[in-house]
């Protein structure tokens, strides 16, 4: 898949599914439950067990019905692996250069973390697609309207302090996506293999970022 073609599915989406599973094996039970809930912005964590191989695995499976990434990648050599291993996009919890440099040679989309101004404009310098503000979850929607008002060039998408009550805050505020792990994919549906109701959230954030951008 083309970069330009990756970076605009995950924005008109406008949700990432942020994935922090047990096992390789619910990963794609997972992935069908966000597809039929309308998101297909798949970001596996590093954290997540074989996490390359489900990777691979999702990209045979749904191929280019969904898009796949890697997250919490923490050094270049991670990056290359899951690119691949067929992850369309690099998501980091923090600000390495190398990173972004790698998947920029490997013709990725890729996702710096970064909390303050100055490295968020350092993220988006080096050539971040676009720039995770993370942990967002004390910062609030406020903080990227604000961040925005003097750098309205950047693009933002804001992971921790994601939920139903507070997606269109974030995307009223300026985020070109949202990122959602716990609240999108409780620990209880996935233990229960409530794959149903993982759908039904799925489809509720999607829901909020459509009716957000309307207004």
């Amino acid at each position: 898949m083309k970069k330009e073609i990756a970076l605009q599915r995950l924005s008109d989406c406008g949700v990432i599914a942020v994935i922090r599973a047990q096992s390789d094996t619910q990963l794609q039970d997972i992935a069908k439950a966000l597809l039929d809930g309308g998101v297909i912005g798949i970001e596996v964590t590093m954290s997540t067990p074989k996490a390359i191989k489900g990777i691979e695995k999702l990209v045979d499976t749904f191929g280019d019905k969904i898009v796949v990434g890697v997250g919490t990648v923490l050094d270049p050599a991670t990056a290359a692996a899951a690119i691949h291993a067929g992850a369309e996009f690099v998501f980091s919890p923090v600000l390495d250069i190398r990173v972004i440099e790698v998947a920029k040679k490997l013709g990725k989309v890729v996702v710096p973390g970064a909390y303050t101004p100055t490295e968020i404009l350092t993220a988006w310098s080096a050539g971040a697609d676009i720039v995770k503000v993370f942990p967002a979850t004390t910062l609030g929607p406020g903080y990227l309207k604000d961040i925005l008002a003097p750098m309205p060039f950047l693009k933002l998408t804001p992971t921790g302090g994601v939920d139903l009550k507070t997606a269109g805050d974030w995307i009223k505020a300026g985020a070109v996506a949202v990122g959602a792990g716990s609240s999108l994919i409780s620990k209880e549906a996935v233990s229960k293999a409530d794959w149903a109701g993982i759908t039904a959230t799925a489809r509720q954030f999607v829901d909020i970022v459509k009716a957000a951008r309307s207004k």
